[in-house]
């Protein structure tokens, strides 16, 4: 949800965060067309993507979290 104007700053923070995993953005603030698409409304947010990109849930924190991964990782 970053915007164009504060592009360094965002790198900087994934270098200094080490964040390893893949970061993407269109730099245009909360006009961000996956934000809108997928209805992000707040940061940080979460989605889970199944292997073939469905999402099968979303907006989960702890326990309901946990509860989530366990049910799919127990299959």
């Amino acid at each position: 949800m970053d915007k164009a104007v504060d592009k360094a700053k965002w790198l900087k923070a994934i270098q200094d965060d080490r964040l390893t995993w893949k970061q993407v953005g269109d730099l245009k603030g909360w006009e961000n067309e996956a934000g809108v698409l997928y209805e992000v409304t707040a940061i940080p947010m979460n989605f889970l993507i199944d292997p073939n990109g469905k999402i099968i849930g979303k907006y989960l924190r702890g326990a309901e979290l946990d509860k989530k991964l366990e049910e799919i990782f127990a299959k």
